[in-house]
């Protein structure tokens, strides 16, 4: 086990959660796990609960309750959500649903917001933004009527379920040439549920226009769909004049891009949402969906293959949107969307020496290598690796990277114009550039040199001088930031630290500490007011009568929040330490706003002061930078030390 787990809880916490994970899932599962198996090797990616997804879901916990949990809330909520997330895998009495248990059917990545059959059957309710991935059992017409119903069902569900058809999807129904029969695989969202008034609450799904056909390129019948239907026209081929005189069109591209959910700058609230496609040309075009379509989005996954039959197409000049090429696709009432899911191929990765030496779950004995899925890009997607990763590990072209590491250092370069920061992340094993888009400004709050975080969704590439650079883009799916070190929960949960003396802090300078002091002492002359950005937390600089904020590189009158600046002595019985703080912090130690100590006379300040002498409080310190000690006989660098959370005991 390495010495940084040993120091740190919240590390520590992590590798017991997944060994008490890993045991838990070998003893449900055993045999039925798929994949590999041999020795030396982790049977499956799927089935082994993935470093990142346990930090990720510790860290929700630990949001939602900022005043503190224990190991065995923890532990339940992991215990619980794991295994809803694999419980097709224990499932003894599954629907028998032919086709659908395929190994490509599993290597195909879950939809994010998919509920199963039998979640609906238990909680009687569904949300109109899940997402159902089953296949059809039967297609039936309902006696006496012309309604078709589909009875449905999934891998992962002993139950079934009816849905009344859409009547926009009846002429795919056809028993003789319809698309829609028996073992097609089909993706809903945008349903509501109704329990019938007959029987005993059988439950049904009313229409929804929020279908998607799913094919596949190796059956025969699909590959002949497909090529009749979709290859005779491309991007380059479209005419609105012809569009307009009542020519259609039908196209099969890749989705390139899922763009963030926006509001239509001109109807104020309107919904919208980007497609980027680019077809065999390498032409891409941006396929619109308005208003409740937006719900598609749902659907769809970057690297899978879309037919898009009798699209609207609009002139994208029409479109407040950064568009590519002239047209735009839109989603038109007689359009009908298929789906080609973007299937993961594996890869064998040996672990090396440094990931095995720092496993810490005394399983490096018996592993040797993991099966890591590759994106159709041909990138090792790490959103399923079992174990942490190191910066020693990363190289080129890896995706779904997650990082637990200390800031070494934060800017921003004066002449960019976008919202671009550079960071530099240290772990025990080295230190890489991270490159932060933002949408539109820092968004991450105060986060200082010395703060532990947690970053996930990182793409790993070469720059141009050939060096490894990470990047993070906010709006992707599952980019996510966490600074662990201002973290409310985490000095309120002892599971997930322990306290350290002030005299370890010399030794320790990388960790994040939680130590139980006192205040010595506060002058009265190293307590300042200094006006700080709102956004990123740093103090501002007044010039010419304008306050510009030198981390982001902009004026921020409007923007701007008045706080302390202090430097304060703290002490434990093993020793004393000079700690400064700013914003919310200061505040808390002090017990009071800026602006209602500065409405104090100077002598009151002094006694107010005095005052808070021999207080205790709980702080979390942070190494943010060096200085060199002048009274010692050679050049000796001392930390210097902020106070990120406080609060009184």
């Amino acid at each position: 086990m390495s010495t940084e787990i040993d120091e740190d809880a919240f590390l520590g916490f992590i590798e017991y959660a997944r060994s008490v994970l890993w045991s838990e899932d070998d003893n449900v599962h055993g045999s039925d796990k798929e994949g590999g198996g041999g020795e030396g090797e982790i049977p499956s990616y799927s089935t082994s609960p993935p470093w990142s997804w346990i930090v990720s879901r510790v860290l929700k916990v630990c949001k939602e309750y900022p005043s503190g949990v224990t190991k065995g809330i923890l532990l339940s909520d992991l215990s619980q959500a794991w295994c809803e997330q694999n419980r097709y895998v224990s499932s003894r009495k599954r629907v028998k649903i032919g086709t659908i248990s395929t190994n490509k059917r599993q290597r195909r990545n879950k939809l994010p917001s998919t509920v199963t059959i039998d979640s609906i059957h238990e909680k009687n309710f569904l949300n109109m933004n899940s997402t159902l991935e089953v296949v059809i059992l039967d297609a039936f017409v309902l006696p006496g009527t012309n309604i078709y119903m589909l009875n449905l069902g999934d891998i992962w569900s002993s139950f079934t379920i009816d849905v009344y058809l859409h009547r926009r999807y009846y002429d795919l129904v056809n028993p003789e040439y319809g698309i829609l029969k028996k073992g097609r695989e089909i993706f809903l969202t945008g349903c509501c549920l109704r329990t019938s008034t007959e029987g005993h609450g059988h439950l049904r799904l009313l229409p929804t226009e929020h279908l998607m056909i799913l094919l596949d390129e190796d059956e025969d019948e699909d590959a002949m769909f497909i090529g009749a239907q979709f290859c005779s026209d491309s991007f380059s081929s479209i005419s609105l004049d012809a569009f307009n005189a009542g020519s259609s069109y039908a196209f099969y591209a890749r989705i390139d891009f899922i763009g963030p959910l926006e509001v239509h700058a001109t109807s104020g609230s309107l919904q919208k949402k980007k497609i980027t496609l680019i077809d065999s040309d390498g032409i891409k075009i941006n396929f619109l969906l308005w208003g409740e379509q937006v719900l598609l989005a749902n659907l769809l996954s970057v690297g899978s293959m879309l037919a898009v039959d009798k699209p609207f197409i609009v002139n994208s000049s029409e479109n407040n949107f950064e568009v590519h090429g002239q047209f735009c696709l839109e989603y038109g009432s007689a359009t009908k969307l298929y789906l080609v899911p973007f299937v993961q191929q594996g890869e064998q990765v040996l672990l090396n020496s440094t990931q095995i030496r720092y496993q810490g779950s005394g399983l490096s004995s018996s592993i040797s290598q993991v099966s890591i899925p590759l994106d159709y890009e041909g990138s090792i997607d790490l959103k399923t690796y079992p174990f942490r990763s190191y910066i020693t590990d990363l190289h080129n072209k890896m995706t779904g990277v997650c990082l637990f590491g200390i800031v070494d250092n934060i800017y921003r370069k004066a002449n960019d114009t976008d919202s671009v920061y550079y960071m530099i992340i240290k772990d025990i094993t080295g230190a890489i550039m991270v490159k932060l888009h933002f949408l539109k400004s820092w968004s991450l709050g105060r986060v200082g040199v010395g703060c532990a975080i947690y970053i996930s969704g990182l793409l790993c590439s070469f720059t141009t001088k050939k060096q490894l650079e990470a990047s993070w883009f906010e709006k992707d799916l599952g980019a996510s930031f966490v600074n662990l070190s201002c973290l409310p929960a985490l000095p309120n949960s002892l599971c997930l630290h322990k306290l350290s003396c002030l005299s370890h802090l010399q030794t320790l300078t990388n960790t994040t500490h939680i130590c139980s002091v006192r205040i010595l002492d506060v002058e009265l002359r190293q307590v300042n007011s200094r006006p700080i950005h709102a956004i990123c937390g740093r103090f501002v600089e007044e010039r010419s009568g304008i306050l510009s904020c030198d981390f982001c590189f902009c004026t921020c009158s409007d923007k701007v929040i008045h706080s302390f600046d202090l430097n304060i002595i703290l002490t434990d019985k093993t020793a004393k330490v000079s700690a400064l703080c700013s914003g919310s912090t200061a505040a808390e130690i002090l017990q009071i706003f800026p602006d209602e100590f500065y409405m104090l006379p100077e002598d009151e300040q002094a006694m107010y002061l005095y005052t808070l002498q021999s207080e205790c409080f709980t702080v979390v310190l942070v190494n943010f930078k060096p200085q060199i000690d002048e009274n010692a006989s050679y050049n000796k660098l001392v930390p210097m030390w902020e106070i990120v959370h406080a609060k009184k005991c």
